[in-house]
């Protein structure tokens, strides 16, 4: 599927749904800080999402959840599970995130759904790696709608917060 690249904020992005980059923690959601685009989303949308999350318990690592948006003005978020327990990602963990966020977003029929670069930030992986790995990933879907891979730029964000 054809994707578009922009250059700014996830969080801004006018689509349906977005994706986080979550992690497969067993600590409880309200005892971790957190950082990136969760901490983004935590300080926009409110804890109302990861709320949600934690009735769906730990993730497998590359799996998927869809939740509300809080205060954002997207239809859902969906929580993948791109980092793991020693916050670091990988290849398989990046492209099943992938894989299984455009699957749920096809379920859900969102006409949009916008990502992040999966691991780039809090996951240590190198930035343009991850890109190739989520665009195959893009070009192998079957998802129909649009698709928006943002790469972020803190001089384009009211949200001071990194991949």
């Amino acid at each position: 599927m054809p994707h578009e690249i922009v250059v700014g904020d996830l969080l801004d992005q006018p689509t349906e749904a977005i994706v986080n980059a979550w992690n497969r923690h067993l600590i409880p959601w309200w005892l971790l800080v957190p950082h990136g685009v969760s901490g983004a989303i935590r300080r926009r949308a409110g804890t109302a999402p990861f709320r949600e999350l934690a009735k769906a318990g730990v993730l497998p690592l590359g799996g998927a959840v869809a939740t509300g948006a809080g205060r954002l003005p997207h239809q859902a978020i969906v929580h993948v599970a791109g980092i793991g327990f020693l916050w670091t990602t990988s290849e398989r963990a990046v492209r099943d995130s992938v894989r299984n966020a455009l699957r749920l977003a096809t379920d859900r029929a969102f006409a949009s759904i916008a990502f992040p670069r999966i691991g780039a930030g809090v996951g240590g992986a190198n930035a343009e790696r991850v890109e190739a790995w989520m665009t195959a990933e893009f070009a192998a879907s079957d998802y129909l709608g649009r698709i928006v891979l943002v790469r972020y730029d803190s001089n384009r964000s009211r949200d001071p917060a990194p991949e």
